[in-house]
């Protein structure tokens, strides 16, 4: 088995450290962030760290890495106060992996992908046409994160669109339904395929399968 110190990850070579300590949290989510400009210029980026904080009311987060540099996404967000977050599917992971690539603020991902802007009910930033799940999103709040100069960006849930085969009858999404990828560390897209859905677990009471049911 590997072992690593404090201090060999510290000694490491920067993109091995970078690699090693972004695979370390296992698969995490993948969306594209889409937000617009008062001067109607739109951007669009990658994200793995949008993370559910709640049901009621409805919240997302993510994390937004130090603004020492251009963050077109923090700008947009904090002087308009809407975004959008957008799933990532198999069919799309080439142009979504792009818009990591560092464009100036002038310049839209959505002109140098295939990445279509989609403006539904009104929503002033667009959604990405190309996604089968799409989520606006108001911005609620924003806490700075002093230890690593990011910050953590909260968002209500306003507008809610996916494809209708997505749902099942109680409400749950399947993702594999909607070919949801996952991301491992920064550059590795990885599909995913249902084992089984349970019950709501209970002290003393055995785990059941809820597909079992359904059959």
């Amino acid at each position: 088995m590997s072992y690593y110190t404090r201090k060999h990850i510290e000694d490491l070579d920067k993109q091995f450290r970078i690699n090693l300590i972004n695979s370390l949290s296992g698969y995490k989510s993948a969306n594209l962030i889409a937000t617009k400009s008062k001067d109607e210029i739109t951007n669009v980026a990658i994200y793995s760290s949008v993370i559910h904080l709640g049901s009621n009311p409805p919240l997302l987060g993510f994390i937004l890495r130090p603004t020492s540099t251009e963050r077109n996404t923090y700008d947009n967000l904090v002087t308009t106060g809407e975004f959008t977050v957008n799933h990532i599917h198999k069919g799309i992971i080439k142009d979504a992996h792009h818009t990591s690539a560092k464009y100036d603020g002038e310049i839209s991902e959505f002109d140098k992908t295939n990445l279509t802007e989609e403006y539904l009910q009104g929503f002033y930033p667009p959604f990405v046409k190309e996604a089968k799940i799409k989520i606006g999103c108001k911005l609620v709040n924003y806490y700075y994160i002093k230890e690593n100069q990011c910050r953590m960006i909260i968002g209500e849930v306003e507008h809610l669109f996916f494809d209708d085969h997505i749902e099942e009858k109680d409400g749950w999404l399947n993702l594999e339904k909607a070919d949801t990828v996952a991301i491992n560390g920064l550059d590795a897209y990885a599909e995913t395929h249902l084992i089984d859905r349970f019950d709501h677990a209970k002290p003393n009471k055995d785990v059941n399968s809820i597909l079992d049911e359904e059959k």
